[in-house]
């Protein structure tokens, strides 16, 4: 019994001393937490290098883009062919994908030799013997009938330019083929098919690293993989970058695999002051010294020294166990600080607090080292404690993995025609815009002229407007603003001379039951209004001329006088419609007794926009609305208005073209979203104009896009939320949100979010598109509508060339980050003879009708003198 203790102290003692001698003499191996961090920094910042198109060709992290742009979302399906170059062995796969809809992998495989005469010959050789190997596979499992997608394993850096291409950087792992690096390897692989014409009939979609193959198989079984590591005969790492940050590639939306080629990190001499002399020794011993310092351990002490050929004793066996234990947590750290820089940035990226994702793990030395995985996930855990990590063993790795690459194209594919198809709707060309122009002028001149006009879907109402300020206007005007919830009374003072105006405003509230009790209700509340702001002013008593914007459709027999033609805008005040809403103005002021108005003008607020520019730019003859509503208006000769006596001088029409279309006329660009579109409106059948252009409608065609794209499997994983189908949800605010240049895609999915959509990145692309192509769509028609109006001026003055100022308001044209680029540049396409200058207007509801009351009452004074 005593031996046996005296045995055991012996060993005992022996395993301490052994292992107090390793430690003392591998001290510099050891890496503290400090360390770690400072390794992980400088991987952030050698990342950072690799990004950057400046910075590229002199990191050593090279950071290349895969073009891999999605990751499995489960509705892939078929069958495909993988090949997997890259390791000791060569291995064919076909693959079947969510065979009857179950999300699922079958798979058939056969494993090759890749024999040393083939890895270290002639490239030629090499892709041949690859191509003879695949023919096997399909001869021996009777495929060679069919046509497949193939997707190619290729574990060696590579430089692509897109999916399916790939120049070899450089070999590493053994491989010396002659003559490949710096060419396309897909273009020699499929070279060499070429002479298996009968046997092999593919279509290479997809060159993929193995690290990214291992990222995908993982991704298919867990949607929250973004990360791909390797750590075996080599190692390497990939993820999920934003496409804003990776300079070498062109584009900003989305996201790409980007493949690290982490290997190569400190080949610049970054890890210089971490690396040993037993380093430099295994460096210089390689095939490639001075290129990827891989991190190498041992499985099995005693094995491996016998095997090269040493008789061990228990001490050395202690030893190298501990030399293996000291080395193999070495490499863990090393991962484990580089990977942690990669989790930093994505998380940093998503602008989250707190990440939750997976990474997918491969590599004999992960799998088989009995501590290696422990290690490497308490260390991660350590220098990312704000990162919930799971690490999930790839499954076939990187083989599946091309595979599922290819599956992930293959659906893209499909579903980008399918995309393309409904986005094409909505792509107007030269001739169909210049249709819209021609029939545009053909409703102008139908509604100018007495017998056409009944028929006329654009109105061409006269406004009774006969000039535009001169400069010449002075002092004080009240000016009324009503046409939503809101309703403004505002004081104007207007000095001569100085083309100056000053403003003083306040806001009412419009209670929904007035809007919608009894005419009498609304204009005594409107009255009562006028009163606070009299008294607010202290201007009781004060009898001013006032100019009425009341941003309703009416037809006008002088300037001051205004029958409305119907209610819009929720409004539903009885006893109001066929009536002259000037007339109830003034039976209000009546009613209340305690002051008096000179009401002199009722305003439309498009005319409002274009006298406000007009005093500013005596060459502003046109008033464009652009925002919830669209409309249109500009100064007329009175030769070409029938509707009213008289030829002499100009009037300003107000064209409420929304209605242009009503006829049927611009069918042939309606699409089934506009016909859903204006069926479910309260008025079906009119304003088809206005419902494809004006900010009321966008939002709602997009939602019916969006609803269309779901059913079809294209969006939201085909899943439709309560939200999406609620009318009015999607606003069009949403639209110069979601398009802003400056809006990253996570900013997108939140925005979705809000509506109760889970977007993934690809969704939150596709729906940036969608709005992209209805606002363009909505430019190109106000151009082509403004285009008709201008060129219509130019003629009417029998001008070469027309020098012409439009006065634009409204919320799409000003907030909208593309839409006023989009339609200046459809009005010079269309109207090259016109030179026409944008002015936003400001506050064209209320100082143009101020200016508009000024104008009016100094024509009326004009008058009087003559």
């Amino acid at each position: 019994m005593f031996a046996v203790h005296l045995m055991a102290f012996y060993f005992t003692k022996l395993k301490e001393d052994q292992i107090k001698k390793v430690d003392r003499f591998l001290y510099h191996m050891r890496l503290s937490d400090e360390t770690l961090l400072d390794i992980m920094a400088r991987f952030q910042a050698e990342m950072q290098k690799g990004l950057g198109k400046d910075t590229n060709p002199t990191a050593s992290v090279k950071m290349l883009p895969t073009f891999v742009r999605a990751i499995p979302d489960g509705s892939e399906n078929g069958e495909f062919l993988s090949l997997d170059l890259g390791g000791s062995k060569f291995r064919v796969l076909k693959v079947q994908v969510s065979e009857e809809g179950k999300r699922n992998v079958q798979m058939e495989s056969q494993f090759y030799p890749t024999p040393n005469e083939i890895i270290r010959g002639n490239g030629t050789q090499l892709f041949e013997y690859v191509a003879d190997c695949l023919a096997d596979f399909m001869k021996t499992k009777g495929l060679k009938q069919k046509k497949f997608p193939l997707g190619l394993t290729f574990s060696f850096p590579c430089r692509q330019t897109k999916l399916e291409e790939g120049i070899l950087l450089s070999w590493t792992k053994k491989f010396k083929a002659r003559g490949v690096q710096n060419t396309d390897v897909v273009r020699s692989l499929a070279n060499a098919m070429k002479k298996h014409k009968q046997d092999i009939d593919v279509d290479i979609l997809a060159l993929v690293n193995d690290t990214v193959g291992t990222m995908m198989t993982c991704a298919y079984d867990d949607p929250y993989c973004e990360v791909g590591v390797i750590i075996g005969t080599g190692t390497n790492a990939c993820y999920m970058e934003d496409m804003s940050n990776i300079d070498l590639v062109e584009g900003d939306e989305g996201r790409m695999c980007i493949n690290t080629e982490w290997g190569a990190f400190g080949d610049d001499g970054a890890l210089e002051d971490i690396r040993t002399e037993f380093d430099r020794e295994l460096d210089l011993g390689s095939l490639n010294p001075g290129k990827q310092l891989y991190k190498e351990g041992l499985a099995n002490t005693r094995e491996i020294l016998t095997d090269l050929g040493l008789e061990p004793s228990e001490a050395d066996c202690i030893a190298v166990q501990h030399v293996c234990t000291i080395v193999s947590f070495r490499s863990a750290n090393l991962c484990a600080a580089a990977l942690a820089a990669i989790l930093t940035r994505l998380r940093e990226n998503k602008k989250l607090a707190r990440l939750r994702t997976t990474v997918g793990m491969d590599g004999t030395l992960y799998k088989i080292h009995p501590q290696y995985p422990k290690r490497l996930h308490k260390v991660v855990r350590k220098l990312v404690p704000n990162c919930d990590v799971r690490f999930l063993l790839s499954e076939s790795g990187s083989t599946k993995g091309a595979a599922m690459v290819t599956a992930v194209a293959s659906r893209v594919q499909a579903q980008r025609k399918q995309i393309d198809k409904v986005l094409a709707l909505f792509q107007l060309t030269r001739e169909q815009l210049e249709g819209v122009q021609d029939k545009m002028r053909v409703e102008l001149d139908y509604g100018l002229k007495r017998d056409t006009h009944p028929l006329a879907t654009v109105k061409m109402l006269p406004t009774y407007v006969r000039g535009m300020p001169d400069g010449t206007e002075k002092g004080k005007f009240l000016a009324l603003d009503l046409g939503g919830t809101n309703f403004r009374v505002l004081l104007v003072k207007i000095r001569s001379g100085w083309r100056s105006v000053r403003i003083y405003n306040k806001i009412f509230a419009i209670p929904l039951e007035i809007m919608q009790g009894t005419g009498e209700e609304l204009f005594d509340h409107i009255v009562q209004c006028i009163a606070d702001f009299l008294d607010y002013m202290g201007l009781k008593g004060a009898q001013l001329p006032l100019g009425f914007t009341f941003s309703f459709p009416c037809r006008q027999a002088s300037i001051d006088k205004g029958t409305l033609i119907e209610w819009t805008k929720g409004f539903k005040a009885t006893d109001c419609e066929g009536e002259d809403v000037v007339d109830m103005l003034r039976e209000a002021i009546k009613r209340r007794n305690e002051f008096d108005l000179d009401i002199v003008a009722v305003v439309n607020d498009t005319v409002g926009t274009m006298m406000t520019c007009g005093y500013e730019d005596p060459n502003c003859e046109v008033g464009l609305i652009a925002g919830t509503g669209s409309n249109m208006c500009y100064m007329e000769e009175m030769r070409n208005i029938e509707l009213v006596e008289g030829d002499e001088g100009k009037m300003c029409i107000n064209t409420e073209w929304g209605g242009f279309g009503d006829n049927g006329c611009i069918d042939d660009i309606r699409t089934q979203y506009d016909k859903e579109v204006d069926e479910g409106s309260l008025n079906p059948g009119k304003q088809r104009y206005e419902k494809m252009t004006s900010g009321m409608y966008l939002g709602e065609i997009v939602r019916q896009i969006l609803i269309d794209l779901t059913k079809q499997g294209l969006l939201f994983r085909g899943q439709i939320s309560e939200r999406l189908r609620t009318r009015g949800i999607f606003e069009t605010k949403f639209l110069s949100q979601i398009e802003s240049d400056r809006l990253a895609l996570l900013q997108v999915r939140r925005i979705l979010q809000q509506l109760g959509l889970d977007s993934t990145c690809e969704d939150s692309i596709v729906v940036k598109e969608v709005c992209g192509a209805v606002s363009r769509r909505a430019a190109q028609l106000y151009g082509a509508g403004l285009a008709a109006i201008v060129e219509k001026r130019r003629e009417d003055q029998g001008l070469e060339h027309l020098k012409i100022t439009v006065g634009v308001d409204g919320t799409l044209y000003k907030l909208h980050p593309h839409f006023s680029r989009i339609l200046q540049e459809t009005v010079k396409e269309l109207a090259p003879q016109c030179d026409v200058t944008f002015m936003l207007s400001e506050d064209g509801s209320g100082k143009g009708a101020a200016l508009i009351t000024a104008v009016a009452k100094r024509l009326q004074q004009a008058r009087k003198e003559n």
